[in-house]
C-alpha cells in the first residue's frame, strides 16, 4: 500500500502539512479556472460581446454542475481519507470501488437530466433573445460532456485522499495549455463558434483525468481493485452517499442562489450580463482558492479523525484559518486594484456601463472574502468529522439568504442587491457553523 507519493497528514507539523498539501491544490484549482477563463477570453476577443454574454449567461449553470460534482466526489475522498488514516487497506479498496460505481451511475443520471432540461433552464434564466442560440450551443455541449468532469474529479479526489495533491496539478497544467490551443483551433480555423470552446473544455478535462489515472495506477497499489472489492458494498455505498451528497449540495448551494442572481442580471440587458460575467470570473479566483483550502482541511481532518487525533485536528484548523485568511486578504486587494484590467481581458473596448456593473459587484463582494474563508474552513472541518446535518443546515441558511436578498432587496435597491447577496449569505452560515465547531471540539469524544 505504501507509496512515495502518499502524504500521511497524521504526523508532522500541521502548518507545514497543510502548506505542502494545499499549494498544489490551489494551483490546480486556478488552472482549472483557466478552462473557463480561456473560453471567455478567446470567445470575447474573437467572436465579440454577444458571444461573451452568451457564455457568461450560462456559466452559473455550468459552475453549479461542476461544484456539485466536485463536492460529491470530494465526499468520497473524505471516506477514503478516514480509512487511510485508520490504516484500513480493505476499507480503502471498498471505498474506491464504491466511488467508481456511484460516479458512473451519477454521470448517467446527471447528463440525461441536464441535457433534457437545457431549453427550460435557459427560458427560466431569461436569456436575451439575441444571445439565446449561442448560449444553448455552449451550455448543451459542456453538459453533454459531464462524464469528463466526473471522471477527472473522482480520480483527483481519490489521489488527494491518499495524500498526493501533485499529480492532479501536473496534468491539469498540461490540459489547461491544451484547452487554450483547442479553443483557438476550434473557434478560429474550424469556425465552431461558442460550441468549439465548450468541446475544448470537455476534451481537455478528460485528458487530465485519464493521465492522472494512469500515473495513479502506477503509484498506488490500492487502486488496483478486483471483483472481490465490489462485493458487499451496501454499507460502504450508504456511507459515501451520506457524505458525498451533502458535500455536493454544500458546494453548489452558492450557485443555486446565484441562478436567481444571474436571472436578475439577465433581465437588465446584454451590457449588464457582460459586466457581471467579467466580474464573476475574477470572483471565481477567490472561490476556487477557498475551495482548495477546503480540500486540504477536509483531507487533513478526515485522516486525523480516522486516527482519533482530536488535538491535532484543532491545531490543523487554526493553521488552515491563518493560511486561508492571508490568501483572502491578498486576493481582495489584488482584485480591487485590478478590476478594470480584468474587464479588458475579456473585451477590447468595454463601455462605461459595463465597468459600472463589474465595479459594483467586485466592490460589494471582495471585502467579505475573509468571511468566506471562515465559512469554508469551519464547514469542511465539521463535515469531515462525520457531522453532515449542521453543514447542510448552514447551506440552507446560505441559500435562503442569497435568494431573499436577490428577490426581495432587488425590488428596493436594484442591482446592489445582487452585489451584497453573497456576503449576507456567508455571514448567516458562519453564525451557525462557528459555535457548532467549538462545541464539537469541547466534547470528550470525536464521534
Amino acid at each position: 500500500m505504501a507509496s512515495s507519493k502518499e502524504m500521511d497528514l497524521t504526523v508532522g507539523s500541521p502548518f507545514s502539512c497543510l502548506v505542502k498539501f494545499s499549494i498544489p491544490v490551489i494551483l490546480g484549482n486556478i488552472f482549472q479556472l483557466f478552462y473557463t477563463l480561456a473560453d471567455s477570453v478567446v470567445v470575447g476577443k474573437t467572436l465579440g460581446e454577444n458571444a461573451l454574454a452568451a457564455v457568461g449567461s450560462t456559466s452559473i449553470i455550468i459552475y453549479f454542475v461542476f461544484c456539485f460534482i466536485n463536492g460529491f466526489t470530494g465526499g468520497f475522498g473524505i471516506c477514503l481519507g478516514q480509512s487511510f488514516g485508520a490504516k484500513d487497506e480493505k476499507g480503502m479498496r471498498k471505498s474506491i470501488a464504491a466511488s467508481a460505481l456511484l460516479s458512473v451511475s451519477f454521470t448517467v443520471l446527471l447528463t440525461l437530466v441536464c441535457c433534457l432540461l437545457s431549453h427550460p433552464i435557459l427560458n427560466w434564466m431569461h436569456i436575451p433573445k439575441d444571445i439565446y442560440d449561442q448560449a444553448y450551443d455552449y451550455m448543451f455541449a459542456v453538459l453533454l460532456g459531464t462524464a469528463a468532469t466526473v471522471f477527472y474529479n473522482m480520480i483527483s479526489n481519490i489521489l488527494r485522499a491518499l495524500g498526493d495533491s501533485r499529480t492532479p496539478l501536473y496534468f491539469l497544467v498540461f490540459s489547461s495549455v491544451l484547452n487554450i490551443f483547442l479553443d483557438i483551433l476550434f473557434i478560429v480555423p474550424l469556425h465552431m463558434g461558442v460550441a468549439g470552446a465548450a468541446w475544448a473544455t470537455v476534451l481537455s478535462q478528460f485528458i487530465s483525468g485519464l493521465l492522472s489515472l494512469i500515473v495513479g495506477l502506477r503509484s498506488f497499489s490500492v487502486l488496483h481493485i478486483t471483483k472481490n472489492d465490489f462485493k458487499d458494498l451496501g454499507g460502504t455505498i450508504k456511507s459515501h452517499l451520506a457524505t458525498g451528497f451533502p458535500m455536493g449540495f454544500q458546494m453548489s448551494v452558492m450557485c443555486i442562489g446565484q441562478l436567481a442572481m444571474q436571472a436578475a442580471v439577465n433581465s437588465l440587458g446584454t451590457a449588464a450580463v457582460a459586466g457581471y460575467t467579467a466580474a464573476t470570473k475574477a470572483d471565481q479566483v477567490s472561490v476556487l482558492v477557498n475551495n482548495a483550502m477546503m480540500t486540504a482541511i477536509s483531507n487533513y481532518v478526515a485522516q486525523n479523525y480516522g486516527a482519533g487525533l482530536k488535538d491535532r485536528i484543532r491545531s490543523g484548523v487554526r493553521a488552515c484559518l491563518l493560511q486561508t485568511e492571508l490568501l483572502n486578504v491578498i486576493m481582495c486587494a489584488g482584485i480591487l486594484l485590478l478590476r478594470h484590467p480584468i474587464v479588458r481581458l475579456f473585451l477590447d473596448d468595454p463601455s462605461q456601463q459595463i465597468y459600472h456593473y463589474s465595479d459594483g459587484y467586485l466592490i460589494g463582494v471582495a471585502p467579505f472574502y475573509v468571511v468566506l474563508g471562515l465559512l469554508a474552513v469551519y464547514r469542511t472541518s465539521i463535515q469531515s468529522m462525520q457531522n453532515s446535518a449542521v453543514p447542510f443546515a448552514a447551506c440552507m441558511i446560505e441559500l435562503v439568504m442569497r435568494i431573499a436578498a436577490t428577490v426581495w432587496l432587488s425590488a428596493i435597491i436594484g442591482y446592489k442587491a445582487v452585489c451584497i447577496a453573497s456576503p449576507l449569505a456567508w455571514i448567516g452560515a458562519c453564525a451557525l457553523l462557528i459555535p457548532v465547531y467549538y462545541h464539537m471540539m469541547r466534547r470528550s469524544d470525536l464521534a
